[in-house]
């Protein structure tokens, strides 16, 4: 057994290993495992699980690579995560990758898709279109049709046809792991020195590119140790950061907010993993149809979602006044329109709950925090001296 050191230097490892060593190996133990590459924000992992494969989250090059080849596919007043991705798979990265699903989060991501049909990457590549219609007879249709057709070229690639039993084991597993991602941050609520925002950004992002049982064990073991007291409370400000749903910030622009005097109690770095709330029932006869109502009834609120009924900003309020946060920071990647184009209104419902907040926008690549440091401390000791 590893120590949580330990567990959490290999998360930080796992977390930028762009060429996805862990998965490509597990792969190669057995002729039909199948790796399939997603983009943020949200993929029903458990049908590729049940598939026989990994879901292996593509979070973008961030800092970690020149992007060079990826701009001559993409006009400069987008936000960076496509170019990087683009470099990725026109270099060793996405080698030995079976399909790719391009979640519908924005203009720039749906042409990803295109993209790498164009480039021959993958036995298969589509555009996973999330139903913006949340009526069962509607949306609901619409999507369990499109989870099928996955199911189905999954199928054609290592001939594992899925059945209610096996999507049921997989469901299972998944449920556990949101189970225990929320309890560890339901402990950071309250005792948010026990784990830095970094660590478990780290421990999260590890989780998409290993099998759901491996990341199941590491929370465990991470859950028992935040359990025990440990580490010293300092004077900061609780908050949420919220924004950062897709293109991911850099490490050192988490650190700068914790330094700065915050601690980061709720964000959206790795929305995906707690996309569901609840679980998903997993002793049924249909368990796609609980995965369709699950998404049109309990899913997070992202900007990525036109969702009129159930507005965003009353739904941030609501989730900072049960956290007990001092404010919030909107930091969005530059040129993220879901997000920018959010933000306005949002800001208008935090000021009418009388909740401080204060912005600022970055790029997966940004090298200096400086700024961003100097802005969220004075956004912290404000909070200290007249909130």
């Amino acid at each position: 057994m590893k120590t949580i050191p330990e567990i959490l230097n290999h998360c930080a490892e796992l977390s930028f290993d762009l060429n996805f060593s862990k998965a490509k190996l597990w792969k190669s133990e057995s002729p039909e495992r199948i790796l399939v590459g997603y983009l943020p924000i949200y993929l029903p992992r458990e049908i590729v699980h049940a598939a026989g494969g990994l879901a292996v989250g593509i979070m973008g090059a961030g800092d970690r690579k020149q992007i060079i080849k990826g701009d001559a596919y993409y006009q400069s007043y987008i936000c960076h995560l496509p170019r990087g991705v683009i470099e990725m798979a026109l270099d060793a990265s996405l080698d030995h990758f079976d399909g790719f699903l391009f979640p519908s989060i924005c203009d720039c991501v749906r042409n990803l898709s295109g993209m790498f049909k164009i480039i021959n990457r993958g036995k298969f590549a589509r555009y996973f279109d999330y139903p913006q219609n949340f009526s069962p007879q509607v949306g609901g249709v619409f999507y369990r049709q499109l989870i099928q057709t996955i199911l189905d070229d999954m199928e054609k690639i290592n001939g594992v046809k899925v059945t209610p039993e096996m999507l049921n084991n997989s469901i299972s597993l998944f449920n556990l792991n949101r189970r225990l991602i929320e309890k560890i941050y339901s402990i950071k609520q309250n005792y948010p020195w026990r784990l830095s925002a970094v660590d478990t950004y780290h421990l999260l992002r590890a989780g998409l590119s290993i099998p759901v049982e491996e990341h199941n064990d590491m929370l465990t073991a991470v859950l028992n140790f935040l359990k025990d007291d440990s580490g010293q409370p300092q004077d900061n400000i609780r908050v949420i950061v919220s924004g950062s749903f897709c293109e991911q910030p850099p490490i050192g622009l988490i650190k700068s907010i914790e330094m700065s005097g915050c601690y980061i109690i709720d964000d959206d770095f790795m929305l995906g993993s707690r996309w569901i709330m609840g679980d998903i029932n997993s002793e049924t006869d249909d368990p796609l149809n609980e995965i369709v109502h699950a998404f049109l009834e309990r899913s997070q609120f992202s900007s990525a979602i036109y969702d009129v009924g159930n507005p965003k900003g009353k739904r941030l309020v609501e989730i900072a006044k049960r956290k007990n946060a001092d404010g919030i920071i909107f930091c969005a990647a530059s040129f993220c329109d879901p997000a920018l184009l959010d933000r306005p209104e949002m800001q208008k419902v935090c000021d009418e709950a009388g909740i401080p907040h204060i912005n600022f926008q970055f790029h997966e690549n940004t090298g200096q925090f400086k700024v961003i440091k100097e802005q969220a401390g004075t956004f912290a000791d404000s909070i200290k001296l007249w909130a």
